[in-house]
């Protein structure tokens, strides 16, 4: 599929622009090695990224939110993430390209990420790729996070731009459902932290990429 009158791509974060597992994952470990607990691999880690905090502390402890003990283990997993969270983190390979053929093509482009704004904004604020990103919307910057559109049409808004002219590209189905209650087109990436049950072709997106640079192709016509 091609799409056609798009003026701006909006993107999730973690995932589907930055790999940041490495410092999710370290920041997890850390607590183990604390504890006297055997460090993990980074590989044990990785696909449960786009989870976030509950997804680390699943893979570090086996711990679910409704587990006793869990809300002490979350706030210190953040605030070990919030110390380190730039010290492994860099862009999947083809990102910085791809948003300099956006840039070429005068079309916008920004984020949407359930990340909340602790994290969020100066994790984008560090890192120069950002710096041309015309909206950042974090998880708690509306009321509502992802899968509902509130943030998606947060983007939209502060781009001054009908949210059917734009579309969002994420790693995970509640992107995709987003996306779509939103009225945008959506692009389901295959290349960040799928785990391995992910079924992509049942989330619904208009088209799927494996590499960035596939979803220039999908933008030729626009």
């Amino acid at each position: 599929m091609r799409f056609t009158d798009i003026e701006a791509v909006l993107f999730d974060l973690d995932g589907t622009l930055i790999d940041s597992a490495p410092d999710l994952g370290a920041a997890a470990d850390r607590m183990r090695t604390d504890r006297g607990l055997p460090p993990l691999p980074l590989e044990r880690y990785r696909p449960m990224a786009g989870a976030g905090a509950r997804g680390m502390i699943g893979v570090a402890f086996g711990l679910a939110p409704d587990d006793p003990g869990y809300n002490a283990l979350r706030d210190e997993f953040m605030a070990n993430y919030e110390r380190c969270m730039t010290a492994r983190t860099y862009a999947f390979a083809g990102i910085p390209e791809l948003i300099g053929q956006l840039r070429q093509r005068e079309l916008a482009w920004g984020v949407v990420t359930n990340k909340i704004e602790r994290f969020t904004l100066p994790l984008t604020a560090a890192l120069p790729l950002f710096a041309s990103a015309g909206a950042i919307v974090a998880g708690d910057t509306t009321p509502h996070p992802k899968p509902h559109p509130a943030p998606l049409l947060e983007a939209a808004r502060r781009l001054d731009l009908d949210p059917r002219r734009c579309l969002y590209v994420g790693d995970d189905e509640r992107d995709i459902v987003a996306g779509l209650a939103a009225g945008m087109g959506t692009v389901a990436a295959t290349y960040g932290y799928l785990g391995q049950k992910a079924d992509v072709a049942s989330w619904g997106a208009h088209a799927t990429i494996n590499s960035p640079a596939e979803l220039l192709q999908l933008l030729q016509a626009a």
